[in-house]
């Protein structure tokens, strides 16, 4: 339990809610273990065209995700992620854990593009009545609308592990029951080039770049472990193989808004170092 609050603050610092670590202690001690009730007429659609017989399979543990209607869809669902996630447990624990996904949208046009963008073929449940929030009454903070599961539906870990890779290490952890998911034994330092990037003003739906240097600064290889976006309008690309001690690794982040606005983005780098690397890419959609 200490563990998981401890996880939980580190994901309000990275999301600029440094005064929420009560909050976040009360939200662990209300949910942990609280049952999820599933609504009983739970339709399951591909595309949100073609509705396909979905049976929620038995297992030890199910991931289950929640998005509502509100603000840029997109950002919040961050599906190409997803799609990683699904596949790194697949094959983890041979496709024995359920993603149950519920959205409450606003507009079905928006979604259906979004699947379809993506190439998102995963079954998913359109809540037109918003009955699972409205029976479980969930968190109003989206970071907090996603949970893992036990067999019996109670909650052993709340929080979005495409949002925040600590988070994305507890699930796996508890998938796997293993204390390590990895050997990251082997520890070097690095350092980056530049930590903060104004990408200025850019047109919204237009992609603008922002390049990154990770340099190895320790005395054994540096490799880039997966990174995480507060939102899905960032996409990161970045050298996978190892950089020798002296060598660097480049990492680029594709910010395309959405809506136009001010955006302040915050990417976390995970490398085999003692620290997670933190950048920031700001500027305004027009």
């Amino acid at each position: 339990m200490r563990y998981l609050i401890s996880i939980l603050i580190s994901l309000s610092l990275f999301s600029c809610q440094k005064d929420k670590n009560k909050e976040i202690i009360e939200l662990v001690n209300e949910w942990q273990g609280k049952e999820i009730v599933f609504p009983p007429d739970m339709i399951f659609t591909r595309y949100l065209m073609d509705t396909t017989d979905y049976q929620i399979t038995q297992s030890d543990y199910k991931v289950l995700i929640y998005v509502d209607s509100i603000g840029c869809a997109s950002c919040k669902l961050q599906l190409p992620k997803w799609k990683e996630f699904i596949a790194q447990v697949d094959s983890l624990t041979n496709s024995q854990v359920p993603f149950l996904f519920f959205l409450h949208p606003k507009d079905y046009k928006e979604i259906r593009y979004i699947l379809k963008r993506d190439g998102f073929d995963f079954p998913v449940c359109i809540d037109t009545e918003d009955a699972l929030n409205k029976q479980n009454k969930f968190p109003a903070n989206i970071t907090f609308q996603t949970f893992l599961l036990d067999k019996d539906n109670k909650v052993v870990v709340i929080g979005n592990p495409v949002h925040n890779l600590a988070v994305r290490d507890l699930y796996l952890k508890q998938l796997l029951h293993e204390k390590h998911i990895a050997d990251n034994s082997i520890k070097t330092t690095a350092e980056v080039n530049i930590t903060e990037v104004n990408l200025g003003d850019i047109p919204a739906k237009k992609t603008k770049k922002a390049d990154f240097i990770v340099k190895n600064t320790g005395n054994s290889p540096l490799v880039i472990l997966g990174t995480s976006t507060t939102c899905g309008c960032a996409v990161t690309t970045f050298d996978k193989h190892p950089a020798k001690p002296g060598e660097s690794l480049h990492l680029t982040v594709n910010m395309t808004p959405k809506e136009s606005g001010m955006f302040d983005e915050v990417i976390m780098v995970k490398c085999n170092t003692e620290k997670t690397i933190q950048l920031k890419i700001r500027g305004h959609a027009q």
